[in-house]
């Protein structure tokens, strides 16, 4: 008992993560500075927090009440056909899609708390994200 006292005693100062560290350099990144920006407004939406319930359907008619949904999509899992917790919602004005973020962010839909921002555009493709073939392609080079 008081072994186990005296290395507590010799070890508070330092802390834990000295003791269990694995390296010899404990290299922490400083905390970033700047935040990411937020995306221009724009008609489109990307709505993250779903339920694995919700449907295309639903988040359509959730996001109705707000303006002209031109088109809603809930990313669905290949295998499974359940929601993977994100989807997109295009509105026909930028007015409106600001009138569904403001009402829809941070409210529930189908039990689950949704985040509502606007989305950002994808980067394009460089040649290097490319990359080879998939596993059993008939691509030949």
């Amino acid at each position: 008992m008081a072994m186990r006292a005296a290395v507590m005693a010799a070890v508070a100062p330092r802390g834990l993560n000295r003791l269990f560290a694995t390296s010899a350099f404990n290299f922490t990144p400083p905390p970033s500075t700047q935040k990411e920006p937020e995306a221009e407004p724009s008609p489109n939406l990307f709505v993250s927090g779903l339920s694995k319930r919700t449907t295309t359907d639903g988040l359509r008619e959730a996001f109705s009440k707000f303006g002209e949904v031109v088109h809603a999509k809930v990313v669905t899992d290949r295998v499974s056909g359940y929601s993977k917790g994100f989807g997109f919602v295009r509105y026909a004005t930028t007015e409106e899609a600001s009138a569904g973020k403001a009402g829809m962010d941070g409210n529930f839909l189908d039990g689950w708390v949704i985040f509502a921002e606007y989305a950002k555009p994808r980067p394009p493709l460089t040649q290097q994200q490319f990359g080879n073939p998939p596993f059993g392609s008939n691509f030949q080079r």
